[in-house]
């Protein structure tokens, strides 16, 4: 008989680790690519054919679902990858309470989606949002099969189901959608990815649970998973609040540009996130009686996320017009200065959240609460101080409230315990942020002094140009900067030396 705690040893991981985050990097960066392609062309493609106003109804519903598929989870999935020792009894017990969650979800968004709909003002949420509270149930028994995965670094496992099912849900949106079902198609993406997650994990992942008993330990797994919940629903609530308050303002049309605008650069920030947190936090939590290491590994990430980002969204913000022309097309032009607005938060949004990765592998849940309620209000406060501005006051002022406000305190917190100081947090964000200001001061002087008029209305050519400026600006302020000179030639070696630059990350992370 198979011994059913095979699925939570991890003795086998710790003499290992360099080995398997290098390898779990290199997986999971293939894996976000093909999702990325995917999410991407989900965006743009629907856009093309479904008008603003559909995307805002399901908006209105997925605003507030986004906060119960945190509840949901109650941060379990955390405490099963994070506990050092956890018996089978102990997961057993995990699941079904996070089943039970779900189904408890499900049923309640089924009986207040009348009130949901009277909300908004919008009778068409009362099917939708029935429909999408199916997928609470599909999810709940998710939850710890899929922290089982990652608690073993089974990253090629972990790939391939969320990335199976992010295809296959794209194209069921895609032939829904130019089949004439509207928002229907939208409704339908949302269903079959926790289905196909769910089979995937269950299917990868050998454990079963036994039928609910009463087991030792519990509470204290509760109460750990409640800290990071409490985090996880602040922070949910941070992101949907916005969009809650723009949808009963200003309806369904203009919460339909805004939650696109959002989601275009939300993209490509979970991209980058999503692997950090995967290959990362289980290398931080194995690090943290080392501090020095710890110390150098976490000022890897913050260092090497900064320069991805930053410098590349702000050249975003100041072409946002051109971006948003390319994408969506004409009929979407007044997304522009909300695309620009949320560019800005993108640069500092990845920063924030890998700053954020330092509580948990510190044993640090209740310090993680502190930091996100804080974080959360400064955020709600700028969407009321935008609001009577419109929907783009509303983005433009979490915009200017994120980068000089929400950045400094972030980095007070994550610093108040533990061998990472502020000073090593800004000396590591520092190259990026000059680096994004000649980003942004070239482009803008090629947009006003340099491109001719017809080069400005052929969107294609334009942001051709301006992308080949912002890189090589960038490339320039970097090498021109001994500390960020050392990580770009250290990525160059790493690309003569092998094809996967970031697994060679995920080994600097590691060891």
């Amino acid at each position: 008989m198979r011994d059913r705690n095979v699925d939570l040893n991890t003795a086998h991981l710790v003499g290992d680790i360099g080995r398997r985050a290098t390898r779990g990097g290199t997986v999971m960066l293939g894996a976000q690519l093909v999702k990325l392609v995917a999410q991407f062309g989900s965006v743009i493609v629907l856009a093309r054919v479904l008008a603003p106003a559909e995307f805002g109804l399901i908006a209105m519903v997925g605003a507030l679902t986004a906060l119960f598929e945190i509840v949901k989870e109650l941060g379990l999935s955390a405490a099963t990858m994070q506990r050092t020792d956890i018996t089978h009894e102990q997961v057993s017990a995990l699941f079904w309470i996070n089943t039970g969650a779900g189904c408890l979800i499900a049923g309640c968004l089924a009986l207040g989606a009348p009130v949901i709909a009277g909300f908004y003002g919008q009778p068409d949420l009362v099917p939708i949002t029935r429909w999408l509270a199916l997928g609470f149930v599909m999810s709940g028994a998710t939850v710890q099969h899929w922290a089982l995965l990652r608690r073993q670094m089974r990253f090629s496992a972990i790939a391939v189901a969320e990335t199976g099912s992010e295809l296959i849900a794209f194209v069921v949106a895609v032939g829904l959608a130019f089949a004439g079902f509207g928002h229907w198609a939208l409704v339908a993406q949302r269903l079959a990815a926790p289905f196909l997650v769910m089979t995937g994990c269950w299917t990868l992942c050998r454990w079963r649970p036994s039928p609910p008993r009463r087991t030792a330990g519990i509470p204290d797994l509760l109460g750990f998973g409640l800290s990071v919940s409490g985090c996880g629903i602040l922070s949910t609530l941070g992101r949907s609040i916005d969009q809650i308050l723009v949808g009963r303002m200003f309806g369904a049309a203009t919460l339909g540009l805004y939650e696109r605008a959002a989601r275009l650069v939300l993209v490509p920030i979970n991209s980058i996130n999503a692997p950090l947190y995967s290959v990362a936090m289980p290398a931080l939590s194995r690090l943290v009686d080392e501090p020095q290491r710890f110390r150098r590994a976490f000022g890897v990430l913050i260092e090497r996320v900064s320069m991805v980002t930053m410098p590349a969204f702000v050249g975003a913000a100041v072409a946002s017009d051109w971006v948003t022309n390319l994408l969506f097309g004409p009929k979407w032009d007044a997304m522009s200065p909300l695309v620009a607005c949320f560019a800005i938060v993108a640069a500092v949004q990845p920063v924030l959240m890998t700053a954020g990765l330092i509580y948990l592998p510190q044993g640090r849940p209740r310090d993680l609460l502190r930091s996100t309620a804080i974080d959360v209000g400064l955020g709600v406060a700028s969407f009321v101080a935008g609001l009577p501005f419109g929907a783009v006051g509303v983005a433009a002022s979490y915009a200017v409230v994120g980068l000089m406000v929400r950045l400094p305190v972030c980095f007070l917190l994550a610093s108040g315990q533990g061998p990472v100081t502020q000073r090593d947090l800004y000396k590591s964000i520092l190259p990026s942020l000059w680096a994004s200001l000649a980003v942004a001061g070239v482009v803008w002087a090629l947009r006003r002094f340099v491109m001719p008029a017809s080069l400005l209305d052929a969107p294609v050519l334009a942001l051709a140009v301006a992308a080949a400026a912002g890189m090589a600006t960038a490339g320039v302020s970097f090498l021109a900067m001994r500390q960020s000179r050392d990580a770009v030639l250290g990525v160059f070696q790493a690309l003569w030396s092998r094809p996967q630059p970031t697994a060679s990350f995920a080994k600097e992370v590691a060891e």
